[in-house]
């Protein structure tokens, strides 16, 4: 069996410097048909390794639910990794930020158990457990065993969050006891107290950064005197949030960038070299004074665009890397324009309720109290004496849709920092809520979802709240069902009423001669989520920057396909228009 070992100045494989020269790709967010092909790219652009993180909350969404099958199929992601010949690293935190909703933690632990990311008894019981879980699968993959595995990370740039080393110690203790004896290392920003807080002495630290390499890769070594430098996240572009810009970074910059680091001897892993997309609901969220909310995509400008095509940047990447070690002679095939096509969309009428209150209490319950992991819950309350005025809400999380006797008022939005809307006369108040996406760093992680705190009119509490959880994947399921057994007649409202309604289903249909890579433009919509064949393609919104959902090849069928939207709030045009290429918005240039 091969070995892999650290030496006093590089990474040793079978007692020969190694350079790792990898990159990142999720399993998680890239349709599993479609880890073969990424991978084989991965390759093909001159990486020898490729990394992961592991999300506990795409694992394990209630608590017990162990899934570890098909999107959730680590093992076989390894071993496809290992079929090419490529070498891997598995970082499975507990706690991964990846801009991944919740930093990948499950919403059933942070809202029950005190001491996140701590040495606290509870939190450790529950992490010991899902690490097994984890190694289970790696620990019989590692290269001493004939596996891919050549490294495990413990935690996740833990300096700049804590300084527990009880907790780092536990972590080290229950992976070692699980039979992992692969080099473990770190991985900080090379600050001098990240770095001092976020290790152990027995740990080999790695850096995280997308510039300035000479500078930072000797601040990394005045920590650590001996061993291979590392990299372990060159950021070699970005992520976007709803409102903002496209990100992107200068191609020749970042080859240069990793010209620099490849020619100091250091390993690398670049982050990302294929982004992928937060399908479904899976977007995290940044909060640094102000609530921005990821956007669906994950392209991240890496070397493999979203749809997994060879970007400029990796014909430069793979042209570095090629001074420093062997490249394949074959390229990957260029990208194709994808069909464009438009479809008219069929109203299928309203959505939002669809579903029965599931509790009648004082205070509006959380989407935590509720259990609920989808992404809407609807409040409804009879006002007394019908009247209204200044409706003032503590906290809103994050958007919300006041409405009166069904008539929207206006909306709460936790971006703005709203509080307050004054509502006319009414008897019943509805406030439709959306979880936009949990934040997934520092202290906000397992915040509560919903309408957080007191809620008055004209300074009276106001009581006596029906809560119903609305789980969208579902909603779209029954939509779709319908309209497939009424396709030869569809008995649907009339197109121009429903516009005029507020949130809607739209359905539509189109035939394809096999399966293919589309990307719908959202552009002609305002608000929504968005499903071809059942498959959740996630989030849209107008406020862009992002405004084309990627469909994945295997989400779609020769012959006749179903596309369901549940728009909620006015869609501007009733038609679905499929265009040739991604558009993820404008950028800052």
């Amino acid at each position: 069996m091969t070995s892999f070992s650290l030496g006093d100045t590089d990474f040793l494989r079978d007692g020969q410097p190694h350079q790792v020269i990898s990159g990142a790709i999720h399993y998680f967010r890239v349709h599993p048909d479609q880890w073969q092909d990424r991978i084989r790219k991965a390759r093909v652009m001159g990486l020898n390794t490729i990394e992961t993180y592991v999300a506990w909350n795409a694992h394990e969404p209630r608590r017990g639910e162990w899934d570890a099958s098909g999107w959730n199929d680590l093992g076989r992601f390894l071993d496809l990794i290992h079929a090419e010949g490529l070498d891997a690293i598995v970082r499975p935190g507990p706690y991964i930020c990846a801009e991944w909703h919740n930093g990948g933690l499950p919403v059933w632990l942070t809202g029950s158990v005190e001491g996140l990311r701590s040495s606290a008894a509870d939190f450790l019981v529950e992490v010991s457990a899902y690490l097994r879980r984890v190694y289970d699968i790696v620990a019989p993959r590692q290269i001493d065993r004939g596996g891919p595995v050549v490294l495990v990370q413990i935690e996740n740039e833990y300096g700049a969050y804590g300084s527990d080393r009880a907790y780092l110690e536990a972590l080290v203790a229950v992976t070692r006891d699980a039979g992992i004896t692969v080099p473990l290392t770190t991985v900080d920003q090379p600050v001098d107290q990240m770095l001092s807080d976020g290790s152990l002495p027995e740990l080999h630290k790695t850096g995280s950064f997308g510039s300035r390499s000479a500078e930072r890769l000797a601040t990394l070594r005045r920590h650590q005197s001996t061993g291979p430098l590392m990299c372990s996240e060159f950021w070699d572009g970005w992520f976007d949030w709803w409102g903002g810009v496209h990100h992107t970074t200068d191609v020749a910059t970042a080859a240069a960038d990793l010209d620099e680091l490849l020619a100091a001897g250091a390993s690398v892993n670049i982050y990302m070299f294929h982004g992928g997309t937060n399908f479904a609901l899976t977007n995290g969220a940044n909060h640094k004074g102000r609530y921005l909310p990821l956007v669906t995509s994950y392209d991240y400008d890496a070397p493999l665009d979203e749809a997994g095509n060879p970007t400029e940047k990796f014909f430069a990447f793979r042209e570095v890397i090629a001074r420093y070690a062997p490249v394949p002679d074959e390229l990957p095939a260029a990208a194709e324009a994808a069909p464009a096509f438009e479809v008219p969309l069929t109203p299928a009428g309203a959505w939002t309720d669809l579903a029965a209150p599931t509790s009648t209490t004082a205070q509006p319950e959380t989407f935590d109290a509720l259990g609920h992991l989808s992404a809407l819950v609807r409040y409804d309350t009879e006002l007394a004496g019908a009247r209204g005025g200044l409706l003032v809400v503590d906290e809103v999380r994050d958007l919300a849709w006041v409405s009166v006797d069904d008539r929207v008022v206006g909306t709460l939005s936790r971006t703005r920092h709203d509080r307050a809307i004054r509502i006319p006369d009414g008897r019943t108040l509805s406030i439709l809520v959306e979880d936009q996406g949990r934040v997934n760093y520092d202290h906000r992680l397992g915040e509560e979802k919903g309408l957080i705190g007191e809620i008055t009119l004209d300074g009276a509490p106001v009581t006596g709240w029906r809560s119903t959880p609305l789980d969208v994947a579902a909603i779209a399921a029954e939509v779709g069902t319908e309209i497939d057994a009424e396709l030869d007649t569809p008995a649907v409202a009339d197109a121009a009423d429903v516009l005029k309604t507020g949130p809607a289903a739209w359905t539509g249909s189109f035939t394809l001669d096999a399966p293919t890579d589309l990307f719908l433009d959202t552009m002609a919509w305002s608000k929504g989520y968005a499903f071809v064949n059942g498959f959740f393609l996630g989030r849209y919104w107008r406020n862009g920057p992002q405004r084309t959902l990627s469909v994945p090849a295997p989400a779609t069928r020769e012959g006749a396909n179903r596309l369901v939207v549940l728009e909620l709030e006015n869609v501007v045009e009733p038609r679905a228009v499929f265009v040739g290429a991604p558009s993820l918005g404008d950028t800052e240039e």
